[in-house]
């Protein structure tokens, strides 16, 4: 193990990690906030440490595939812990877990909130819930793809970084440098950022919201700054933050790919499965408020809601516009599949992954035909290519480990003796960076109920989740950390 390398990266997320503060910080001075001097105090706090740890260049520069499992899980939680800080400093959330709960919902991009809905969130100072926003942006893409984009880490080895902080079952290189492959990746990221904010300005949001709302729907965190979230927001605003949730769940690389002209490629197998189980909910969930009497939403209404609640639970963003808590059973069957099938690989959203499913039902039936036929040799194919048998391996051991994860946790939530319903969607909205679930954990509820134990389930789970299981789980193994 390098732990030189690993020291030395640290030292730069931290100091990134102040830079960041300089967001908040400029909301604080800006409203005349005293919260100001919290975040200059932590900010000043990352900047310290982080300098301590980048002193010395260490002799071996390389990043092999168990410093880059081992870098990023630590990232996030270094990242976390001092990211806390400011909600803890200015007593806006009294207790450090809360905090870090908080946190690690943000950058991770789940959207779990202790904080009540109504009053308690509303009055919480404008630095604060930029910051929160703004965690969700960060994360979006990975911490570690932005330095990347700025600051050459590791020489040739960069790749093993990308892999294990970016989602999906394969990662890939846009263009032949990794560096300017996170450079692509943050101007497409920044530019469709900038394009809903404008939109949003359309609206009737002032530059405060739409900055709010732009930062949590391109990360598809979903945290809010209203009590009931998108709600009380005119439809062609609704509509808006409806169509970016969708954009910013398909893979960044299709983008790449439709600059480039190449728009066969760009709608691959991948991104026409997503949009076809997006349209089939909507339909689906339209039918189903229709044909329910207990609901008297006109047709419009009908669609507008389900399209809304359909993208912010498959893109796992988490805003909302209905309780769909309240919603018929089949409706909310939908919502709960959808938790899990998540967003495209390679985008901001969390869930299994679109591409994983695809994987799996590839190579399910592959196995079946095999059955029938044993001497045919056939392989496993998407888009007409082949998939690695590597790949589809990886994909079932993922997936292996993600029942493994979420079982362990719901055993464990289940100490708390609340209700089998919202301790399950709790652990489906949190490994699956979803944010809401159903029960007390619904639309109109938040985690704050819970014990510490729970609640340190739910950040482990939520980093589980954005980091795709592996980072984490290796933390825990004896020989990741021999040399």
């Amino acid at each position: 193990m390098n732990f030189g390398i690993i020291k030395r990266t640290l030292g730069w997320i931290l100091l990134f990690e102040g830079l960041f503060f300089t967001v908040p910080l400029i909301t604080a001075a800006v409203y005349w906030e005293e919260e100001f001097f919290d975040i200059f105090v932590a900010m000043a706090l990352c900047a310290a440490c982080g300098g301590v740890c980048i002193v010395g260049k260490p002799k071996n520069q390389n990043i092999y595939a168990k410093e880059g499992f081992v870098i990023v899980a630590l990232s996030w939680i270094v990242m976390s812990i001092f990211g806390a800080l400011p909600f803890w400093f200015s007593r806006s959330i009294p207790s450090y877990i809360d905090a870090l709960f908080e946190t690690v919902s943000g950058f991770t991009t789940t959207g779990a909130s202790i904080i009540p809905t109504g009053e308690a969130l509303e009055s919480m100072p404008k630095c604060l819930l930029i910051w929160r926003s703004f965690t969700h942006w960060v994360g979006g893409m990975g911490v570690l793809v932005f330095i990347m984009a700025f600051l050459p880490l590791s020489g040739a080895r960069n790749m093993n970084l990308m892999k294990a902080e970016s989602p999906g079952p394969s990662v890939g290189k846009l263009v032949p440098r990794v560096r300017q492959t996170a450079k692509i990746l943050y101007l497409i990221y920044a530019g469709m950022t900038v394009i809903q904010f404008a939109l949003l300005l359309f609206g009737e949001m002032t530059v405060f919201e739409a900055i709010n709302t732009a930062f949590a729907t391109a990360g598809t965190g979903g945290f809010g700054f209203k009590g009931d979230s998108m709600a009380s927001f005119s439809s062609y605003t609704q509509i808006v933050i409806t169509v970016f949730m969708l954009l910013f769940s398909v893979n960044f690389n299709s983008y790449f790919l439709l600059l480039r002209g190449r728009m066969k490629e760009a709608f691959n197998t991948e991104v026409r499965v997503f949009f076809a189980i997006v349209i089939t909910a909507i339909t689906l969930i339209t039918l189903n408020l229709q044909l329910s009497e207990a609901y008297t939403y006109t047709t419009g209404e009908a669609i507008k809601h389900s399209a809304f609640s359909v993208a912010t639970i498959i893109s796992t963003t988490g805003f909302v516009t209905a309780n769909f808590d309240l919603w018929p059973a089949f409706s909310k069957g939908i919502l709960v599949l959808l938790m899990f099938i998540g967003a495209c690989a390679g985008s901001t959203g969390g869930g299994v992954k679109v591409s994983r499913v695809v994987i799996l039902y590839k190579g399910a039936t592959h196995e079946m035909k095999k059955m029938l036929h044993s001497r045919q040799v056939t392989n496993v194919t998407i888009d007409k290519r082949v998939v690695d048998r590597e790949v589809v391996q990886n994909t079932f051991a993922y997936l292996f480990a993600y029942i493994l994860v979420f079982v362990l946790s719901f055993l464990l939530i289940c100490i708390d003796v609340q209700d089998v319903v919202t301790n399950f969607t709790a652990v489906t909205a949190t490994i699956n960076n979803v944010g809401p679930g159903l029960g007390a954990v619904g639309p109109d509820g938040n985690f704050a109920f819970f014990s510490v134990g729970s609640k340190l389930v739910f950040i482990f789970d939520m980093l589980a989740g954005r980091l795709e299981i592996f980072p984490m789980l290796l933390l825990f193994s004896a020989r990741t950390w021999k040399k």
